[in-house]
């Protein structure tokens, strides 16, 4: 182990980040406590909204599905825009301060969602969640690995994805209590446990000072957050406008021009937002090439569930919780007790195209056995699926990806790979958004959802290219 070591987000870690001491400080567990915190809010966050959705259009009657997909929208563009760039940033500043600062807009902007009179004013309030999100995930782990010896980090790491795991798994049952009450407690709840975050880790988290690094370019995280942006509206509204108007060609062509130029950014600049060199890294490029359209069809799945229960069978935002569960309930379970013994059998392109097939046959199973009559068995089976597919296939990349660079590009690679899973939600949110348009009947409805999977369904087979040409290769040597 080097003398610095570097975390999953983009801080170093070695002895001009070691903790000062402090008049009370919290022992490494109970840094990992304090922090686990930041993590449970940005995921539990990921299903809670997805289960309030249709809630949501039910008090905002004027707002279209269009409009409301931009509460998920808006949270994952700017998520994905500003993670590597808080992550970077952060390096600059104190650790504990940046953040409680995180855990703080947090918390505010949770409370600006629970109190918001307009579906504008929402996705505002979540684009201030995400911005808040995108500062607590770097500079959490960064305090983790700054607080544990070299020994611990790798199981403190581990502790804190799989508690991250838990809470993204307890949202859509939260979710479906929390809206039986009003879709507004899904945000209130943040509130008292971000404020009783804060004033422990005031009280408790060691001094973490930053280090003089290069500062990020805010202009590429511009650009990158505006290319994503306009890519996703011009999707979403393609069936509203239609595909050659105005607005739809000139939001692909806002997108293709913003996304150049932050390509030319990282080409050229001596500071790259994203260094081209660790493309050059065959695995590295193969896990980004799989995860992007494996999290398009994530997206989409995560979306079509709480809309397929709640609109055409006409189920509660509880009972739908309840069946949406196992699903993610599968995934930390899967990636803790069999991802890592599969990869040491049979390799981790094995495993990846594994998961590629769960979560392909979960949305074949829905695409060919749901109706409108209820099928309970058949929506758990495909849960059931979908969330083995991403136990197996998510933590395999992600370890495939950073563990196949070099030990100082480990930080910017996994953020990157996040900043692209991410952006992949969004766009997969939008087209199915796109594919769903405004059905007139509940026929046309059924057979728009039905078409949606089978689309999701290829875009997730497509990732067996990229695992063959560039995982699987390697790993056969």
């Amino acid at each position: 182990m080097s003398e610095v070591e570097v975390d999953t987000v983009g801080l170093a870690v070695g002895p001009e980040a070691r903790p000062r001491s402090r008049a009370a400080t919290a022992t490494p567990r109970q840094v990992l406590a304090i922090v686990s915190v930041g993590i449970c809010l940005a995921n539990l966050d990921l299903f809670i909204v997805n289960v309030g959705l249709p809630n949501i259009a039910q008090e905002f009657r004027g707002a279209s599905l269009e409009d409301l997909s931009w509460i998920l929208n808006g949270y994952a563009i700017v998520y994905a825009a500003l993670l590597v760039f808080f992550g970077r940033l952060a390096e600059r500043h104190s650790r504990n301060l940046s953040f409680l600062l995180g855990v703080a807009l947090f918390t505010a902007a949770s409370a600006s969602c629970a109190l918001a009179p307009s579906v504008e004013l929402l996705v505002l309030s979540r684009v201030a969640q995400a911005a808040g999100a995108a500062l607590m995930t770097p500079t959490s782990i960064g305090l983790l690995l700054a607080s544990f010896p070299p020994e611990q980090r790798a199981g403190a790491v581990r502790t804190w994805t799989a508690i991250g795991g838990l809470a993204a798994a307890l949202g859509p049952l939260a979710g479906g209590v929390l809206v039986t009450f009003d879709w507004r407690w899904i945000f209130i709840v943040n509130v008292p446990i971000g404020v009783i975050a804060l004033i422990i880790g005031w009280l408790k988290l060691p001094e973490v000072p930053g280090h003089d690094v290069p500062r990020p370019s805010w202009w590429a995280a511009l650009l990158v957050t505006s290319g994503i942006g306009a890519l996703t509206f011009a999707i979403v509204k393609a069936n509203d406008w239609g595909w050659g108007s105005r607005g739809v060609v000139l939001g692909f062509a806002v997108a293709g021009l913003s996304l150049a130029a932050f390509a030319w950014h990282c080409f050229r600049s001596k500071n790259p937002f994203v260094d081209p060199a660790l493309f050059k890294v065959r695995p590295f490029t193969g896990a980004t090439l799989v995860m992007a359209p494996y999290s398009a069809a994530f997206g989409a799945m995560l979306l079509s569930v709480a809309l397929w229960e709640q609109t055409v069978w006409g189920w509660s935002a509880l009972k739908t919780g309840l069946a949406i569960a196992p699903g993610p309930l599968l995934v930390p379970f899967t990636s803790l007790l069999f991802a890592g013994r599969l990869i040491a059998r049979f390799g981790a392109a094995a495993v990846v195209s594994a998961g590629i097939m769960s979560f392909a046959g979960g949305l074949i199973v829905w695409a060919t056995l749901l109706g409108a009559d209820p099928n309970m068995p058949a929506f758990v089976a495909g849960m059931v699926l979908t969330g083995i597919g991403v136990g197996l296939t998510f933590p395999t990349l992600m370890g495939v990806g950073a563990g196949s660079l070099p030990p100082s590009s480990f930080a910017t690679g996994s953020g990157v790979i996040n900043m692209i899973r991410q952006a992949a939600l969004a766009i997969g949110v939008a087209i199915f958004v796109a594919i769903l348009a405004t059905p007139a009947t509940m026929a046309d409805r059924i057979a728009a959802f039905q078409r949606g999977w089978w689309i999701m369904i290829a875009i997730t087979i497509a990732g067996f290219v990229p695992n063959y040409l560039f995982i699987r290769r390697r790993s056969d040597r």
